[in-house]
């Protein structure tokens, strides 16, 4: 198998599909790998570490998607690189198709394979891949919380943790799944007056037995919710549906009535985000406001620790890339319904149910395409 590593190009996005560990490993096995010349610089991982591993190094984009049968990234393929996608490709990496049409358009015409980590599953019906960058944001969000409700960027000039004889910040995260937990932790470790709204009670008797009185838990429901909302310094919105777009549970009304210099930092905005007011920004300018709450919605936030980030990602794709790449993507994807359950595109077809209700194509069940 032909594997190819393209260096990402979304802004300020400094991650790499495989480090050379991986490299090796895959190449180990007998396969070529295509590393673009610059993938891993940004962030330790030389050119001359690629070639130590093994890698085929080569200057372009272009030659990577011509040389390559499997493109492992991190990012969405962005507009100018899915010209590149032919059908006997297949890709592999993060996707995030419902709110986005203009991609799952591209995906479709192209013809090829597309298999989204974010749709992965385990034996628990977890979603292994998704879960390490989803521990990532849980975390920076806080960090990027704090910073914001500092008075210069617009901010209510709250200290999150407070200090003696005066309150720390409240702090709402909705959700309690994998980005809540993380950032409850960050934001108990802070200091905060910290409350997880979700709307499984498995998840909250989770929650209090890790954390004890150090949290609030709150059931879901509208009032619980707006209550918590507008009463905060800062909400962290980490709402997940597998594969479809992020359900709009912080309402217009509601950041109308939180209080002036609040901070919302919605972590879900992958999937379209969790509040009426969020729309996508970029590390370069990761903030606006909209009725004096503070909005940060930068779409790859585990992109600003990329190193970290790239490890961790590496760690839980290299077992599936070595699939893909052992036993061809059809057989791999026959063999494993974990792997299958993140087919997400597959010959001009939308195979996952979630994405095909969000951007109005027909559901085509993959195992019908795989003949299994």
């Amino acid at each position: 198998m032909k594997v190819g590593v393209p260096k990402e190009i979304k802004n300020n996005e400094y991650r790499v599909g495989m480090i050379p560990a991986s490299v090796h490993e895959v190449c180990g096995h007998g396969h070529e790998v295509f590393v673009q010349e610059g993938a891993g610089t940004a962030i330790g991982f030389s050119d001359e570490d690629y070639r130590q591993a093994g890698a085929r190094l080569v200057a372009t984009a272009e030659e990577v998607f011509e040389q390559a049968e499997l493109i492992v990234k991190v990012k969405e393929p962005q507009a100018g690189e899915r010209t590149l996608l032919r059908p006997e490709h297949t890709l592999f990496t993060y996707l995030h198709l419902a709110p986005d049409q203009a991609q799952t358009e591209d995906l479709v015409k192209s013809g090829a394979t597309c298999i989204a980590y974010e749709t992965v599953t385990d034996h628990a019906g977890r979603l292994p891949l998704l879960a390490p960058m989803s521990e990532v944001a849980g975390r920076m969000s806080i960090q990027a919380g704090a910073h914001c409700l500092e008075k210069y960027l617009g901010g209510r000039g709250v200290l999150l943790g407070g200090v003696p004889g005066v309150s720390p910040a409240r702090v709402t995260i909705i959700g309690g799944g994998v980005v809540g937990q993380n950032a409850a932790a960050m934001a108990v470790g802070l200091g905060a007056h910290v409350t997880v709204v979700d709307r499984s009670m498995e998840v909250l008797r989770h929650l209090d037995h890790r954390f004890g009185n150090q949290i609030s838990t709150l059931f879901s429901t509208a009032h619980t919710l707006d209550q918590a909302v507008i009463e905060s310094d800062l909400v962290i919105g980490g709402v997940l549906i597998p594969g479809a777009s992020a359900p709009k549970l912080i309402t217009r009304d509601m950041v109308r009535r939180m209080p002036e210099g609040s901070v919302i930092v919605d972590v879900a905005i992958d999937q379209g985000g969790c509040a009426e007011t969020s729309k996508p920004t970029t590390h370069d300018n990761p903030t606006y406001v909209v009725d004096g709450v503070v909005h940060y919605c930068v779409a790859n936030m585990p992109g600003a620790v990329a190193r970290t980030s790239t490890l961790a990602l590496n760690n839980v794709t290299l077992p599936f890339i070595a699939a893909l790449a052992n036993k061809g993507p059809r057989q791999a994807l026959r063999d494993d319904p974990h792997l299958l359950a993140g087919l997400n595109v597959m010959a001009g077809k939308v195979t996952y149910r979630e994405v095909a209700e969000a951007t109005g194509y027909d559901y085509t069940n993959p195992e019908t395409l795989l003949g299994t």
